[in-house]
């Protein structure tokens, strides 16, 4: 299962900021925001028996419009119990302490769904939609997937509507959060989407490339956008 997190506006995400230092490693980053947005304890904190996280890896870069440059960080949330060789179930077992500060709800999906067209009991519609734009100096694809609501969904304490679920309730994954899961579900899973895609992983050289303009710095000016005019400037450098 993917676990991710619904914001006051509305938008999915996986939980996630900004480093506070340049010397904090994008896993530790993951960690410290994963703890503040979603209550899961930090590196340096135990997580109740039987639960483990396992550091997997580091996907390349994303490149978001607004200059944001994005690292995702893969782990693995187990519950294997060596002494009882049985799995608990982290959805019910774990139950995630939201800061209603930045997270409306936090909701799951079955991680293999997201390389497929439709889901089991949503066809392709209900589950899934796909475009082509230009974006990066090149086409791009645009991935939306509509997650309905489950028995998982869990919102901040004190919530009207804490751990109600509606039959009816769509939550939209989609832009470099739907980006980023798909890559992750094809290096999982070692296999390619129904759907058409981008093959190629992550925005490295184009990263790179901007970086040799001067964009990108660790000041970022309100002004700062990546135009097209700009991303076609940049594509020329390679």
């Amino acid at each position: 299962m993917l676990t991710l997190a619904e914001t006051d506006a509305g938008e999915a995400a996986l939980p996630g900021g900004r480093a506070d230092t340049l010397a904090e490693t994008p896993f530790q980053t993951a960690r410290r925001e994963a703890m503040e947005e979603i209550g899961l304890p930090e590196i340096d904190q135990s997580l109740p028996h039987p639960f483990a996280v396992e550091h997997l890896c580091e996907l390349p870069a994303n490149l978001a419009k607004t200059e944001v440059v994005v690292r995702p960080c893969v782990a693995l949330l187990h519950s294997y119990d060596a002494a009882t060789g049985e799995n608990a179930d982290p959805e019910v077992s774990l139950i995630p302490k939201l800061d209603a500060r930045e997270v409306a709800a936090v909701f799951t999906a079955p991680f293999h769904s997201f390389l497929c067209m439709k889901q089991e009991e949503q066809d392709s519609e209900d589950w899934y939609q796909g475009s082509w734009s230009r974006w990066h100096n090149s086409n791009w694809r645009m991935h939306q997937f509509f997650v309905r609501a489950n028995d998982a969904l869990v919102k901040p304490r004190g919530s009207p509507e804490q751990n109600v679920t509606s039959d009816e309730t769509r939550h939209r994954v989609f832009g470099m959060t739907a980006r980023i899961v798909v890559d992750a579900a094809r290096l999982a899973y070692a296999q390619e989407p129904e759907f058409e895609h981008n093959s190629h992983w992550g925005d490295e050289a184009m990263i790179a490339n901007l970086r040799r303009m001067g964009r990108l710095s660790e000041t970022r000016r309100p002004s700062d956008e990546l135009t097209r005019e700009t991303m076609e400037k940049a594509a020329k450098l390679s």
